[in-house]
């Protein structure tokens, strides 16, 4: 299928259908085999030098099987007749985006703070963040959900439709497939330190420019906003985008901090565990449930400018092709 005309309807169909849970999605098959992966190659008493080949042999598998397994599955409807491959192929972009689902989460907890609710806020929370919420109040929960919003607007947005139009939908499961490792093992305490530093790096990698231009397309998209500020979104982001522990979450949480007029990072406890960090938009007031609004609207603009952009990357892509292939 064209992916010119594959990149709006997953959109579409996403926004329609967003991630009903009762259906099988491709994500949860890569959690459940980076899962048994990890069961089969860990040892009790392994070596570093081990634990980080163990887990690169992991990372690399699931990636690459990810890419063959997508790739073979089109591929194999497409043989069935064309009407059955572009159905397979709009059904797993779909589930590669993340939008609605995204939107839906974060507005249930800003209407259960709201309503006063703060219990069911902090549970709500807990879905779609991985720091503790069980104590948070009324501002360190509209802070999580702003950071959140700007992180998944470049993970579950913008990077999959930039894959999309790349390489078509094997690749941007591929790029799911590294998102999965590294929620799962990409971690840096003393469990995953060095069993999931290949996931880690590879996450680095994969995001390092779809972070950037989330970054970009949040600045464009406070110049469609009044209650935004594009100068300040620029100006914070070139100033904190690196303040971030993560080399790539820092560049659209900055972004968004500056056109929204909000400070965010700081300390956040993971199992009990305060992790330290450095605040983003120091100068700015804590957040505020109006401004969590804001954000929401804010990455909806940003979401229509990604699928535009997606459908020229996808034209420019294609041409280059069709030129190759005609020399």
């Amino acid at each position: 299928m064209n992916r010119g005309s594959l990149i709006p309807a997953a959109w579409f169909l996403d926004q329609l259908a967003g991630d009903p849970e009762w259906l099988p999605h491709p994500v949860r098959q890569i959690g459940l085999v980076t899962a048994h992966g990890e069961a089969a190659l860990r040892r009790p008493n392994q070596s570093a030098l081990s634990e980080l080949a163990s887990g690169a042999v992991l990372s690399l598998a699931v990636v690459a099987t990810t890419y063959y397994a997508t790739r073979q599955l089109i591929r194999a409807a497409n043989r069935l007749s064309p009407a059955i491959g572009n159905s397979v192929e709009v059904l797993l972009a779909w589930n590669c985006l993340a939008a609605r689902n995204l939107e839906q989460e974060a507005t249930s907890v800003v209407r259960a703070i709201d309503s006063g609710d703060l219990p069911l806020a902090r549970h709500r929370l807990a879905r779609i963040v991985g720091r503790d919420t069980q104590h948070l109040d009324t501002q360190e929960i509209c802070r999580a959900l702003i950071e959140t919003l700007a992180e998944s607007a470049s993970d579950g947005i913008v990077a999959p439709l930039f894959y999309m139009a790349l390489g078509g939908v094997p690749l941007a499961m591929a790029y799911k497939a590294i998102n999965t490792l590294d929620s799962m093992i990409g971690h840096a305490d003393e469990r995953y330190f060095y069993f999931g530093k290949v996931a880690a790096r590879l996450d680095d990698v994969a995001n390092y420019l779809p972070a950037r231009l989330t970054a970009s397309a949040i600045v464009a998209a406070s110049q469609f906003q009044e209650d935004c500020d594009q100068v300040s979104a620029w100006q914070t982001w070139r100033r904190d985008g690196d303040q971030h522990k993560s080399p790539n979450a820092g560049q659209p949480e900055s972004a968004m901090a500056g056109a929204l007029h909000v400070r965010l990072g700081g300390d956040n406890t993971y199992g009990g565990e305060i992790v330290r960090a450095a605040h983003i938009g120091r100068e700015f007031s804590p957040p505020s449930p109006p401004k969590v609004k804001s954000a929401l609207r804010l990455v909806s603009v940003v979401t229509l400018l990604g699928v535009a952009c997606g459908v020229l990357l996808s034209a420019c892509a294609h041409s280059r092709e069709a030129t190759g292939a005609s020399r």
